[in-house]
């Protein structure tokens, strides 16, 4: 496994960051994979607690993120590039997005705390709170609307 730089996110710039670090900067809160519901008129973005069918509610992981675009085309795959173009639905917490933005991570995001749990532990995941976009019908999802990811 590759050696990740001392507290990188505060020094190296997105575009220069290695694939682990790049892929550390995830916290885990599963928060993007939820399915949201945009207004076009608007742009407008609202959160459900329906979630990606490879999503799995007890990790807040991917069940197969390596193989996630062959199972979910609409998978957005983030990268600095695809970046400024998500942006807007990404959660307000995401290291991601707070990077791009030159705002520090959260005090609880794992690679401040050292422990891969403390997304959970503080209440800033979805662990436990989801539901499966295969149990619930699209025209469903209004029904269960969420004020902002938690």
């Amino acid at each position: 496994m590759e050696t990740l730089r001392p507290r990188f996110w505060e020094t190296v710039p997105l575009k220069n960051l290695t694939a682990a670090e790049w892929e550390a900067l995830c916290d885990g809160c599963g928060k993007c994979c939820l399915n949201k519901l945009e207004f076009e008129d608007t742009g407008e973005v609202l959160y459900t607690r329906i979630a990606c069918r490879l999503f799995d509610d007890a990790t807040c992981r991917c069940a197969d993120y390596p193989n996630r675009k062959r199972h979910v085309p609409e998978c957005v795959v983030l990268t600095p590039k695809s970046l400024p173009r998500v942006a807007y639905w990404m959660p307000a917490t995401c290291a991601y997005k707070l990077l791009w933005l030159g705002e520090p991570l959260p005090d609880w995001h794992p690679l401040v705390t050292g422990d891969p749990e403390s997304p959970h532990t503080s209440g800033n995941s979805i662990r436990g709170r989801t539901l499966s976009e295969q149990e619930v019908a699209e025209d469903d999802w209004e029904d269960h609307l969420i004020e902002e990811a938690p």
